[in-house]
């Protein structure tokens, strides 16, 4: 694998991992702005965010169907193979941005 697309893998897992952090932070202070339970808002956002995270991080998803398509269709199976690893490591940013989001607010 070349620099470039470990440093495209890294970048994936930190904007998924961004997102889901800052969306559920910023969402709870408007939750407290508003009188709703802040860590138990914080918590519900961090698990409705891991899917946009996801799509944010890869760039949006016709990208990556794209370059499915054209591994499968053009015989480049090197394109199938970045793009289900540019998806991991997006999933893996999400993911590990809801479980810091649940360790800290302590829901389960």
């Amino acid at each position: 694998m070349d620099k470039e697309f470990i440093s495209t893998l890294i970048m994936d897992f930190f904007v998924a991992f961004g997102v889901v952090i800052g969306g559920a932070i910023v969402g709870g202070i408007g939750a407290f702005l508003i009188g709703k339970p802040p860590l138990s808002t914080i918590n519900d956002l961090a698990t409705g965010l891991k899917i946009w995270a996801m799509v944010a991080a890869i760039g949006g998803t016709f990208d990556a169907i794209y370059s499915i398509e054209r591994g499968i269709y053009d015989g480049s199976h090197i394109d199938i193979a970045k793009t289900l690893f540019m998806i991991f490591a997006a999933l893996s940013g999400a993911h590990s941005g809801g479980v810091i989001i649940q360790w800290i607010t302590q829901e389960a």
